[in-house]
């Protein structure tokens, strides 16, 4: 009773904490210059555009910029500097949060301009959208374990990198892209790793050992591996498949005799540690 107390006061004292957070942003946002919304933009050259939507993305005013974006595109639309423009506008919706209008923007400069110097940065972009996309505003305070979620937008991010190293494998953006590629990847084997555990606590140790099956096959070399081959071991132990739990066993004592190389909870922070405490994600 007494631990149901302390996690109620922490999850109330978080929930005022974020309140109070998202408050302010609001009256930011109010208090904002929305000049903007009645410029009429009477002779307007499209440089003119394009300075001020540099200016408002520098100051992170990205909802202004798209609309210099956006002005750009209706007013100039063969204008030299039109397919970078359409780049701009696509990586203003990103930072604007905007996932669908980033995505719809890096698409059309794709099949607009599929020759352009700066395709690679669009599949690029395409990527770093669907990484990120999710994120939500306590995330950014109180980072939680992502493995434990819809891994849909993790699956399109691993989709829109390979792509980029498909096709551009000299690319400026694959090193980031492959290391993104290895975090993904990391995560998702986890989740699948949380998913056959939760099959273990239900009793269902055949759907245990598919999932952590597709860790082993599909996921290979991920620091999920260790723990697919518990919980291969744990479950063939259960189905009195003994011969396969020590087959389970030996490979890991082979491959893994001090344990596990990276410990799931190895880079917790505090506020990790407090979410798992909580308990809202379990």
């Amino acid at each position: 009773m007494h631990t149901i107390l302390i996690k109620f006061f922490t999850v109330c004292c978080l929930i005022l904490s974020l309140s109070v957070l998202s408050g302010c942003e609001t009256l930011k946002s109010l208090a904002g210059d929305d000049s903007s919304d009645k410029e009429d933009y009477t002779g307007w050259s499209a440089e003119k555009f394009r300075t001020e939507a540099k200016t408002a993305v520098e100051a992170s005013s990205f909802d202004k910029a798209i609309k210099f974006y956006e002005a750009l595109e209706a007013r100039y639309p063969f204008d030299n500097a039109a397919p970078q423009t359409q780049l701009d506008s696509a990586y203003a919706y990103y930072k604007n949060n905007d996932a669908e209008a980033a995505l719809a923007a890096a698409d059309r400069f794709i099949k607009t301009y599929p020759r352009d110097a700066h395709i690679d940065y669009a599949y690029y972009l395409k990527g770093l959208v669907n990484y990120n996309r999710g994120i939500t505003f306590v995330d950014r305070f109180l980072p939680t374990d992502t493995s434990q979620r819809d891994q849909v937008y993790a699956n399109d991010a691993l989709e829109n990198f390979a792509e980029l190293l498909r096709r551009y494998p000299k690319s400026h953006y694959v090193a980031d892209a492959q290391q993104r590629t290895v975090a993904l990847k990391n995560n998702l084997a986890m989740h699948e790793i949380n998913i056959a555990r939760y099959y273990i606590k239900r009793g269902a140790y055949i759907a245990a050992v598919n999932r952590a099956k597709t860790v082993i096959e599909k996921y290979p070399r991920t620091m999920a591996t260790p723990f697919a081959l518990e919980v291969l071991q744990e479950a063939y132990t259960q189905l009195n498949m003994t011969d396969l739990a020590h087959d389970a066993k030996r490979i890991y004592d082979q491959n893994y005799p001090n344990g596990a190389p990276v410990s799931e909870n190895e880079n917790a922070t505090f506020s990790h540690r407090l979410w798992d405490f909580v308990g809202l994600d379990k």
